[in-house]
């Protein structure tokens, strides 16, 4: 399973591009909804990753401590810093 922003987002475009891909002429009468319904979530995941990083990001600049912060998200707060402490620090 991708674990990044870039390998979700690399993910639901390859997806995405090979559900297009699909000719009808050659491809037998398939329902795929289920399949282009896993991309178009892996999308929104994507999107979400996005907020939650921009949030992250704010609540550091708005001088809340990686304690508080990993409380809100239910992990320590040396996870927190682990996991957005790059983003806090561009």
């Amino acid at each position: 399973m991708p674990r990044t922003r870039q390998e979700l987002e690399q993910a639901a475009a390859d997806a995405e591009a090979w559900l297009d891909s699909l000719d009808p002429a050659t491809v037998p009468a398939e329902d795929t909804s289920d399949l282009r319904e896993i991309g178009l979530a892996l999308g929104e995941l994507v999107n979400q990753q996005k907020r939650l990083d921009e949030a992250v990001v704010a609540a550091r600049r708005n001088g809340r401590s990686w304690g508080e912060i990993g409380l809100v998200l239910g992990i320590s707060k040396q996870a927190a810093r682990e996991r957005y402490g790059q983003l806090v620090n561009r």
